[in-house]
């Protein structure tokens, strides 16, 4: 009986333990012409294995609420222990009453330099710099996280992404692309600079009610998960006309554009003329999948 109950207890504390996220890594090196080289092997099992193992939140995750996500690292060039590349990062979350998961977070960031020397030790510390690519990893790790968040609960990922800007914070010491201002319009400044600026604060509210109130309803009633989901859509016009043709509209339409487009192509009719113009508007250069929603 004894072994039994320390067995349970063992099963219990592995389930209050598990890691937040089932991420796939991959390095591709193909574009260097040398992709069978052994240390992007080694580093692309070393990244699994640190983005996997690690605990990122204090919070508790059973395996089957881990986070399904996938980071692409493309090496376009290398020399001795400097890499030049890209990595491009998805996540996506279930949707309620369904088999369907639904992408939450896509970014490709273009401004990926590192060094790494082959079976090097890669340390996380929250509140100091290791290394630039310690910290553009665990940057969108806690994007991903904070997105994710806020879609279960309104601006429920707020710790998360105070985290990603102290990483932007102490990463900025580096003479790096994509920690700075000055850096361009599609960097990791300026996303998390955006996400939490109130001159887009109706972005957060709308993962809210895109998710938790449209998608998650319609498994029992889809006509006013598709309401609820178009209503959220709209409000981004507040947010587009104190800002026009923003990059965090540009992130929101990176993930979401395909689904919104078959969301609104069948299933119970909805009326999407005023939604048809508002994307329209917003997102203009996807007007070729508006122009496909007939329902």
């Amino acid at each position: 009986m004894r072994n039994i109950i320390l067995s349970l207890i063992g099963v219990l504390s592995m389930a209050s333990s598990a890691q937040e996220l089932n991420c796939e890594v991959v390095v591709n090196a193909q574009n260097t012409g040398n992709e069978n080289v052994q240390v992007f092997k080694t580093l692309e099992r070393q990244l699994t294995e640190f983005v996997n193992n690690t605990e990122w939140t204090d919070g508790n995750y059973k395996t089957q609420e881990r986070i399904t996500c996938s980071m692409v690292i493309t090496i376009n060039d290398y020399n001795s222990d400097s890499f030049q590349g890209t990595i491009q990062v998805q996540s996506s979350r279930p949707v309620y009453g369904s088999s369907y998961s639904t992408p939450v977070y896509n970014f490709n960031d273009k401004n990926f330099n590192f060094q790494y020397l082959e079976f090097q030790n890669l340390i996380f510390n929250p509140n100091q710099f290791e290394s630039n690519l310690v910290s553009v990893l665990t940057f969108h790790i806690y994007m991903l996280l904070g997105l994710d968040a806020d879609t279960f609960a309104l601006k429920g990922g707020d710790e998360h992404f105070k985290q990603a800007q102290t990483i932007l914070n102490y990463s900025q010491q580096l003479n790096t692309k994509g920690w700075k201002l000055e850096d361009g319009q599609q960097t990791r400044f300026t996303l998390i600079d955006n996400l939490l600026s109130p001159t887009f604060k109706e972005f957060r509210n709308v993962m809210y009610d895109y998710h938790r109130n449209g998608l998650d309803v319609m498994s029992e009633d889809p006509k006013t998960g598709k309401e609820q989901i178009a209503s959220g859509i709209q409000n981004l016009k507040t947010m587009n006309s104190r800002r026009p043709n923003s990059f965090l509209l540009r992130v929101f339409f990176d993930a979401k554009a395909d689904e919104i487009q078959q969301i609104f192509s069948g299933g119970p009719t909805v009326n999407v003329a005023e939604l048809k113009e508002v994307l329209t508007k917003i997102a203009p250069t996807r007007s070729s999948q508006w122009r496909s929603i007939s329902f």
